[in-house]
C-alpha cells in the first residue's frame, strides 16, 4: 500500500510542475497576449475571425455570450446526428450500419456536452470516418467552450463597473489553436511512440491461436485519444478504452494519459490565481482540490488492497477487473482522477472495484465535477461552491461577504446555487426515472445492492457530464438515450447560462476597499470552511443513496 501511495505522491508533484507554467501560458493566451513563440499561429487566428465574421470582434453580454454557445452546440448536435445516421453510406462505412435516431442523438448530445457517454463500443459500431470528423472534432469544441466560459467568468470576476464579457468566437478559436491543438499534437506523438495505433486501416485480419482468421480492429486512435484525455472529455476509441493495450500499451503511455486527464484543469486554477493578481486565491482552490482527490485516491487504494470479499482469495487484494500491467495503483489513480476531472475513461472495470473503492469515485462525481473537474467548467463549479462559502461564513461572523473585493448578493448566491444544484438535482431524478421504469431488471446484470450502485452510477455520470460507466447496466435503450440526453443537456447548458449571467453581474461591480471586516479567502479557516460546505452538501443529497448501494453491499460482504 505504501508504494500505491508513493506512486500518488510522484504523480500529483509531476502534475504541479507541468500545470504552474501552462497556467501562465493559457492566462496569456486568454487574455489576447500571444507569447512569441507561438505567434506563427497568428495569421491561422485570423483567417478563423474572417471565416466567422463581423461577429468575431464585438464584445458580448452574457445574454448573447450565452445564445452563441447554444447556437454552436445546436448546430453540432445536429450536424453530428446526420453523420452518425449516414455514416454507412460515407467513405470508409461499408462495414458498419447507420445508427438509430435515439442512440445517434445522444451520442451526438454526449460529445457535444463533453460528457462522452458511449452506449456502444466504438470499433465495431462506428466508421473511422465518423470517429475522426464527427467525434474528435467535438472533442475540440467542447473543451474549447469550457474554456471560453470560465475566461468570460474570469473576466466578470477581475474587472470592475464593466458587463461585457469578451467575445465567445475569439476565446473559443484561441484555446483551439494555441491551447488544445499544440498540446494534443504532442501527446499524440508521445502515445504512437509508445504503441498507440494510428492509422487510416480500419482492421487487419490474422489467424488465432486456435487456427479461427479474426479480425484486429485498427484506425486513427492515437489522435482522438489526446484529445479526449486533455479535453477531459473521456470515452474511447475503443470499447475497453485505456484498458486496452492498443490504446495505451505501456506503463507511459498510462502514466502521460493520466496526467493529460488533469493537466488542463490543474493549469486553469494556476491560470485564476496569475488572472486576478492573487495567487492566494489560486492556492486555496489547489488545496481543496489536492485534498480530496489524495485522500479519495489512499481511499480507492486502501480500498482495492483490503477488500474483505477478496481476503480468502488472493492474500486481500482486489486485482479483479484490472490489467496486470498497470496494477492496483495505477487504477485506483486513473479511477478517481477520470471522476474528479468529468473524463470518463477508464483502465479498469468499476463494476468490480470493492463496495467502497466504486463509491468514492462515484461520491466524487456527486460533488458536481469540481475536484479539477472538467476543463473550464470544473473550475467555475468550484469557483460556485467558494461563493457560497464566502456568503455562509459572512452571515456566521457577522462580516459582508465580499470576494476578490467585490460584495456578493443575492443575485450572485441565486446563479451559484443554479451551478451547484442543477447537477445534484439531475443526479436524483434520473437514478429515480431509471427505477421506476418496468424494465429496469432487465437491464442490470445484477441484483441487490450491487445492482442500485450500477444504476446510480450511470444516473450520476450522466448528470455530472462524466460518461465514465460503473457497467453492469444496459445503455442502449430508447430510454436511456433519451433520459440520458436530457441530463446530459440540462446539466452543461443551465449551469453555463447562471456562470455567464453571474460573471455580468459581478463585473459590474465596484471595487471596495480592503478592510478589518474583510473575510480573508486565502486563510486556512477558510480553506476548511470551503471543504465543510462541499462535504456537506454532497453528504445531505447523497447519503441515503449511497446507503443504498454500496454502503450496504459493503456492510453485506463484511
Amino acid at each position: 500500500m505504501s508504494s500505491v501511495i508513493y506512486q500518488g505522491i510522484f504523480f500529483l508533484f509531476i502534475l504541479l510542475i507541468i500545470a504552474l507554467p501552462l497556467g501562465w501560458y493559457i492566462k496569456e493566451i486568454m487574455q489576447g497576449r500571444i507569447p512569441k513563440g507561438v505567434r506563427f499561429l497568428q495569421p491561422v487566428e485570423h483567417f478563423f475571425y474572417k471565416a466567422i465574421g463581423p461577429i468575431s470582434k464585438k464584445e458580448m453580454s452574457a445574454k448573447r455570450y450565452a445564445m452563441n454557445v447554444v447556437l454552436l452546440s445546436i448546430s453540432s448536435i445536429i450536424l453530428l446526428v446526420i453523420i452518425l445516421m449516414t455514416q454507412h453510406f460515407l467513405p470508409g462505412g461499408a462495414a458498419v450500419e447507420n445508427l438509430s435516431l435515439p442512440l445517434a442523438l445522444n451520442t451526438a448530445v454526449s460529445f457535444v456536452t463533453n460528457t462522452n457517454w458511449q452506449a456502444y463500443a466504438g470499433e465495431t459500431t462506428l466508421s473511422n470516418a465518423s470517429q475522426m470528423f464527427g467525434l474528435t472534432v467535438q472533442n475540440f469544441i467542447s473543451a474549447g467552450v469550457g474554456i471560453s466560459v470560465l475566461a468570460a467568468l474570469l473576466r466578470g470576476l477581475s474587472q470592475v463597473k464593466k458587463k461585457a464579457l469578451g467575445n465567445f468566437w475569439q476565446d473559443l478559436t484561441r484555446s483551439l489553436i494555441y491551447i488544445l491543438l499544440p498540446l494534443s499534437l504532442i501527446l499524440a506523438v508521445l502515445l504512437i511512440s509508445q504503441g498507440t495505433v494510428q492509422s487510416f486501416k480500419s482492421g487487419v485480419g490474422y489467424q488465432g491461436l486456435e487456427g479461427k482468421s479474426l479480425w484486429l480492429y485498427l484506425g486513427p486512435v492515437a489522435s482522438q485519444v489526446a484529445i479526449k484525455q486533455l479535453g477531459t472529455n473521456g470515452g474511447g476509441f475503443f470499447g475497453a478504452n485505456s484498458a486496452y493495450p492498443f490504446e495505451n500499451p505501456t506503463l507511459l503511455s498510462n502514466f502521460l494519459e493520466n496526467i493529460a486527464i488533469l493537466l488542463i484543469p490543474a493549469a486553469l486554477i494556476f491560470a485564476f490565481g496569475f488572472w486576478v493578481k492573487d495567487w492566494k486565491q489560486g492556492r486555496t482552490i489547489m488545496i481543496v482540490s489536492l485534498f480530496f482527490l489524495l485522500i479519495a485516491f489512499i481511499g480507492v487504494g486502501f480500498s482495492e488492497y483490503y477488500g474483505p470479499q477478496f481476503s480468502q482469495v488472493i492474500g486481500a487484494t482486489n486485482l479483479e477487473g484490472k490489467e496486470i500491467r498497470l496494477g492496483i495503483g495505477w487504477s485506483s489513480l486513473w479511477s478517481v482522477a477520470t471522476t474528479a476531472a468529468s473524463n470518463g475513461s477508464v483502465n479498469a472495470m468499476l463494476d468490480s472495484f470493492t463496495p467502497l473503492g466504486g463509491a468514492i469515485p462515484l461520491f466524487l462525481m456527486q460533488l458536481g465535477e469540481i475536484i479539477f473537474g472538467g476543463v473550464g467548467n470544473g473550475l467555475y463549479g468550484m469557483l460556485a461552491f467558494l461563493l457560497l462559502a464566502v456568503f455562509i461564513a459572512g452571515l456566521l461572523v457577522g462580516r459582508t461577504p465580499e470576494y476578490l473585493g467585490k460584495k456578493i448578493e443575492a443575485y450572485d448566491i441565486k446563479m451559484a446555487s443554479l451551478v451547484i444544484l442543477t447537477p445534484l438535482m439531475l443526479t436524483l431524478f434520473g437514478a429515480m426515472a431509471l427505477v421506476l421504469h418496468p424494465e429496469i431488471m432487465t437491464w442490470l446484470t445484477n441484483r441487490g445492492p450491487h445492482a442500485f450502485s450500477e444504476l446510480l452510477y450511470g444516473a450520476t455520470s450522466l448528470a455530472n457530464n462524466n460518461g465514465s460507466a460503473f457497467g453492469g447496466l444496459l445503455a442502449d435503450t430508447t430510454f436511456t438515450n433519451i433520459l440520458g440526453s436530457l441530463l446530459m443537456a440540462v446539466s452543461r447548458y443551465l449551469p453555463i447560462f447562471a456562470i455567464l449571467f453571474l460573471a455580468e453581474n459581478m463585473g459590474g461591480k465596484r471595487r471596495a476597499a480592503l478592510s478589518s471586516g474583510t473575510l480573508s479567502t486565502v486563510s486556512p479557516t477558510f480553506v476548511s470552511m470551503l471543504i465543510i460546505v462541499i462535504l456537506v452538501i454532497g453528504a445531505l443529497s447523497f447519503l441515503p443513496s449511497l446507503a443504498l448501494g454500496p454502503i450496504a453491499e459493503f456492510f453485506t460482504m463484511k
